[in-house]
């Protein structure tokens, strides 16, 4: 006999968080909320994720802290309104749908991630969960455009077109950029009684010790308090981005990538101020974000393989020592070092000097990009597949409109133009921090005397350069001659 309506046990919506690490302006959880359900809310640690780590002795991970963070702030709002969150370890093609069922859930509901193996996890969870009679519905929300709408034949290529139809495009669906209410949440919580709290680093395997990076707040709060006090500084953005030493940037990459902040939030800002120089760059950095998303999502071999496929035939170095001194700030380059030894101790690294160490690292090393790619991987706390793939193969000029395979930065010009009185670099390399601004970007040309009153060691104190920069650009241009018919290879569908 069947229960009567008045018995019959409340709908109930489960909302799988991922990338998306908030309760406002939120696709998924609004949909939720549409369907009437009461609303449950889960996230997993992955360990098809976490488990690579650990075995790399990657027990202080500052993103999981980040992540953790987050779900205390999530979890304590929860609490508010009488529920919790649900946080599971595990995989999720076997812990979603262990949740689903014993909730009684009738549907699954997600936000889009548009990585290759996210999508082989979507896969496999919606068929366990159809094998067990859930739904599960995704939406787009970690891209205000999403990578399929786009398309001028087949993907875009080049990031202008791409970002003149991208803003034609907002300019024709403003509804793109209107926050998701959610604000039915406190009513439809569904009922936390007896759900444990998220679990500890420790509990997960990871260093308790591995504080979040506090300089970027944490969870939705600390996203919008940077938000907030980015846009004064906008109108300057244009300039003043380039500049390590100066608070030029947002500084919300690390809460774009893991959704503690909407992108609507952002764009939106940017856009109600798009004819303004600095909100027009800054627009303009969020375009690029979405053109490496689609970029990826059509072209999923990137990973792995050169988007021009002729220049996967280069022929790199193979120099253990010279990556060794790249990963430690040990070049011999100041402004390089002064780069690489910011992400080591932050996790962050200023967005030219993303550039200018990827250059330094293929041009002038000649070692291979995807060293390079794997080694930010592993130490950005904004890492993010397509941004990361995207921006190396940039540098090393086998990407999809990538800097020409000419164009090798020089290490000191770039130190001198962007960092002129040294403030990157003496916080940084602070063995160096005696000598004039002009002899700090080239501490080997300024002298035996000069370095000998500044106490400066070359070769003891500080390295000597590891490559002529001179020499290490005459045998890049040489290097990449030989593929110059290759670089104007269009690439595979």
């Amino acid at each position: 006999m069947m229960p009567s309506a008045s018995n019959a046990a409340p709908r109930l919506a489960l909302v799988w968080l991922r990338r998306d690490l908030r309760l406002h302006d939120h696709a998924a959880l609004r949909h939720a909320l549409r369907s009437g359900a009461r609303v449950a809310l889960v996230f997993v640690f992955d360990t098809d994720i976490l488990q690579p780590l650990l075995r790399a002795g990657a027990r202080a991970d500052r993103r999981v802290a980040f992540i953790r963070a987050a779900l205390d702030d999530i979890d304590a709002r929860l609490r508010g309104f009488g529920g919790a969150l649900h946080v599971v370890h595990g995989r999720p093609a076997e812990r979603i749908p262990e949740l689903a069922v014993r909730l009684g859930a009738e549907a699954v509901y997600a936000n889009r991630d548009y990585e290759p193996q996210a999508l082989r996890r979507d896969a496999e969870v919606q068929a366990r969960l159809a094998a067990c009679r859930i739904a599960l519905h995704t939406f787009d929300d970690h891209v205000v455009v999403a990578p399929q709408a786009l398309r001028a034949g087949r993907a875009y290529a080049v990031y202008t077109p791409y970002r003149k139809a991208w803003e034609a495009h907002l300019q024709r669906h403003p509804e793109l950029l209107a926050p998701y209410d959610c604000d039915a949440l406190p009513q439809q919580c569904a009922d936390g009684a007896g759900v444990p709290p998220p679990p500890s680093l420790d509990e997960l395997g990871f260093d308790a010790r591995a504080l979040p990076p506090t300089a970027l707040g944490c969870g939705s709060a600390g996203a919008r308090a940077l938000l907030d006090a980015f846009v004064p500084r906008m109108a300057a953005y244009a300039q003043a981005r380039d500049f390590p030493g100066r608070r030029g940037t947002s500084y919300l990459s690390t809460h774009l990538r893991f959704g503690t902040l909407s992108v609507r939030d952002a764009v939106a800002v940017a856009w109600a101020r798009r004819t303004e120089p600095g909100a027009a760059a800054w627009l303009g950095e969020l375009a690029w974000r979405e053109f490496y998303a689609q970029i990826l999502f059509h072209h999923p071999w990137v990973v792995e393989r050169a988007f021009r496929p002729g220049y996967d035939a280069i022929v790199w170095d193979d120099a253990p020592d010279l990556f060794d001194a790249w990963c430690a700030g040990r070049t011999g380059y100041p402004l390089v070092d002064a780069a690489m030894r910011q992400l080591a101790a932050t996790g962050y690294m200023h967005n030219r000097m993303r550039m200018v160490t990827a250059s330094f690292l293929c041009k002038d090393l000649g070692l291979d990009w995807r060293l390079g790619e794997a080694h930010f991987a592993r130490a950005l706390n904004d890492f993010d597949l397509a941004s990361n793939n995207g921006g190396w193969q940039w540098a090393a000029s086998c990407g999809c409109d990538a800097q020409p395979w000419f164009r090798v930065f020089n290490p000191v010009a770039q130190s001198r133009r962007f960092d002129p009185d040294g403030r990157y670099i003496r916080r940084y390399v602070p063995e160096l921090a005696a000598l004039a601004d002009a002899d700090l970007h080239a501490p080997w040309q300024a002298g035996a005397e000069l370095l000998l009153r500044s106490g400066v060691r070359l070769g003891r104190d500080y390295p000597l350069p590891v490559v002529d920069h001179a020499q290490a650009r005459a045998r890049t241009l040489r290097r990449y001659a030989a593929l110059k018919e290759a670089s104007a290879a269009t690439p595979a569908d």
